[in-house]
Order: structure tokens, then C-alpha cells, then sequence
């Protein structure tokens, strides 16, 4: 069954998140994701908003869970650890 990332971001430092940009790709590729939303217009009529909003798919849930455990994806969230707010669920589809 297939297993997606939610994830909701606002990014305060754009400069500092381009680390995140350039290092987070490498996880995803060796993980097999598939983007199906990424940013856009969003509404949210509950809870706190973030600007962004991103759905990633993954084949299955040791895989979303493998890629976040991932030294490359380590490595990305250690780059943009002080410049933006992000949630982000694992969820099977």
C-alpha cells in the first residue's frame, strides 16, 4: 500500500532553505518519491497555516519512513533546521 509525506512549511530564511533545496532531492530520487502537490494556492480552514504544502508519494511506508531516516534526508533537515517551520506526517495510504 502505497504511503505519502504531508508536509507543511513557511520558510523564514529563503537564502538558507536553498541548502535544504539542493541536498533533500537526493533522498527523494534514491526513495522513489513521487511529488503530487507542491506549494500552490491553500486554504486552511483549520489549524495553524504554512505557506507551503507538499504530498510526496512513496510505495510503502518503510520506504516514506526509510527516506526521512535516510543520512541524505539528515543531512537536508540539519540545513534547514533554523529557517523554516515544517510538520510533517507519514501516512499510508
Amino acid at each position: 500500500m502505497a504511503a505519502y509525506w504531508i508536509a507543511h512549511v513557511t520558510i523564514h530564511d529563503l537564502e538558507q532553505y536553498q541548502q535544504y533545496m539542493q541536498l533533500a532531492p537526493a533522498a527523494f530520487q534514491k526513495y522513489g518519491a513521487k511529488f503530487l502537490a507542491r506549494g500552490g494556492e491553500a486554504v486552511c480552514p483549520e489549524g495553524q497555516a504554512y505557506e507551503r504544502h507538499v504530498v510526496i508519494e512513496f510505495t510503502d511506508l518503510a520506504t516514506a519512513q526509510a527516506c526521512y531516516d535516510s543520512e541524505e534526508y539528515r543531512k537536508a533537515r540539519a540545513a534547514r533546521a533554523d529557517c523554516a517551520d515544517v510538520m510533517i506526517s507519514i501516512v499510508a495510504g
